[in-house]
């Protein structure tokens, strides 16, 4: 086929390529995240055309993948203008390279006392912001080695530890692609349900963009999910362990496993992950670090809250009753009835097949994220890819609505509009329940 004749067979597709092209370097370099309605417009602009770009091309696996690239290298020398928290990450980075324990300290630790222990440390400082600078890091240990990656290749310069940060994060995204496809294939699913997740605006813009590394997380649970569908349990393991070293949610599938491995497997499979986790931490041990890194962990049950839904219903009724927010308390129950949910998807439901058991983890994850006091939009990106080998979209609808929640940053003091968030979580629900009632439903029956 002559190129030609392919631009005139893939004319469509490519004008949407062009304008999504155009819209993601207005967002990546002509975008500040106070700019509500310009934000809003080129999301739902950029969501569109992504519907439409596979509507037309799900089939063209090369293009598409070409598509991929090309949109998130828009993002290569941008500095992300929705998230700071890639300051911390250069912070932790190159604190360890000075040999100081980033566990141990926090930044405001030393700014404080007029110290700066790394190169452009006030910089830093006050890119991060109070909230971050006033806590101990809570990055695990393989999260950790990303960052000094950043720090050993960039020197001393911001923007170059964005520049390798990111392009760990994208070759994370590429290597869920590479695995992602062979696992829905292994499961005799549409191979192109991983575009989905890879040409989705939310993950290019919230991972590539804005430097979250759940997109190292998932490279890493894919890996997991397809060792384990080909019965290589002990690597799967392993792979689950790395997963839970860059972000500790992973935690959460490990009770889900017990019925597809078995008894002994499991028990076996529990230890590899232990034992894995445990020496990736280890560099980093002393009384101090289990202390800090606990509290740290607490204030995402006890003290944080953004973007909630069943939370928020509970701390209103808990206003009215008692006259103050109860977030401790509740917090501390959720994390209980969740655990009791988990248990029951583990015990009570059939999870034995590779497909059951990803739903089984996309239902037990979906209910925390229901229930938990903070819901950051890049959370559902585990939702989102654990989606794509279900019938369940609700997910993806969801990822196209999160963008509600940066209505927050419209006023300085960074309120909440709890229209915005009601609406997000009206129609997510409402697609979910939609969902669960219905024995078959799914968006690719509107591609066909």
């Amino acid at each position: 086929m002559t190129k030609a004749h392919y631009f005139k067979l893939n004319k469509t597709p490519l004008l949407l390529a062009v304008v999504s092209l155009a819209f993601y370097i207005a967002f990546a370099y002509d975008l500040e995240r106070t700019d509500t309605i310009k934000l809003l417009m080129l999301y739902a602009g950029l969501f569109f055309l992504f519907y439409k770009i596979l509507q037309f091309a799900k089939h063209d696996f090369k293009l598409l993948t070409w598509l991929a690239f090309l949109f998130r290298a828009v993002f290569i020398l941008a500095i992300p203008n929705l998230s700071q928290d890639f300051y911390r990450f250069i912070w932790d980075g190159r604190m360890i390279i000075e040999g100081i324990n980033p566990y141990l300290f926090t930044p405001e630790s030393f700014i404080a006392k007029n110290t700066f222990p790394i190169a452009q440390a006030q910089e830093l400082y006050n890119g991060m912001g109070l909230l971050s600078a006033s806590h101990f890091t809570n990055y695990p240990p393989l999260n950790q080695i990303c960052f000094v990656i950043a720090g050993l290749f960039a020197g001393k310069n911001i923007l170059g530890s964005v520049i390798v940060l990111r392009f760990l994060i994208i070759a994370a995204d590429f290597g869920t692609l590479y695995f992602g496809k062979r696992l829905l294939e292994k499961l005799k699913l549409p191979a192109h349900n991983i575009f989905w997740y890879i040409l989705n605006p939310f993950i290019i813009i919230e991972m590539t963009g804005n430097l979250h590394f759940e997109s190292v997380m998932i490279f890493f649970l894919v890996v997991c999910l397809y060792l384990i569908q080909l019965g290589k349990w002990h690597w799967a393991a392993i792979t689950f362990a790395c997963s839970v070293s860059i972000k500790l949610i992973p935690l959460i599938f490990l009770p889900l496993l017990y019925q597809k491995l078995g008894l002994k497997k499991s028990i076996v499979f529990y230890g590899i992950v232990t034992t894995v986790t445990l020496s990736l931490f280890a560099p980093f041990y002393n009384s101090t670090f289990i202390n800090n890194y606990a509290e740290t962990v607490g204030l995402w049950f006890q003290n944080f809250e953004f973007n909630a839904s069943l939370y928020y219903i509970a701390r209103e009724i808990g206003y009215f009753f008692r006259g103050y927010n109860e977030i401790a308390i509740i917090g501390k129950y959720t994390a209980i009835v969740v655990f009791l949910f988990v248990l029951i998807m583990a015990l009570a439901r059939k999870n034995k097949t590779t497909k059951q058991l990803i739903t089984a983890m996309l239902l037990s994850l979906t209910f925390y994220y229901f229930t938990t006091t903070t819901v950051h939009p890049w959370y559902i990106a585990t939702l989102l890819f654990l989606s794509i080998f279900t019938r369940f979209r609700f997910a993806l609808v969801w990822s196209f609505m999160v963008i509600l929640s940066y209505t927050a940053y419209i006023q300085a003091d960074y309120q909440e509009n709890i229209w915005a968030i009601a609406l997000e979580y009206i129609i997510v629900f409402s697609v979910f329940l939609y969902e669960l009632t219905k024995k078959r439903y799914t968006f690719e029956d509107k591609l066909t």
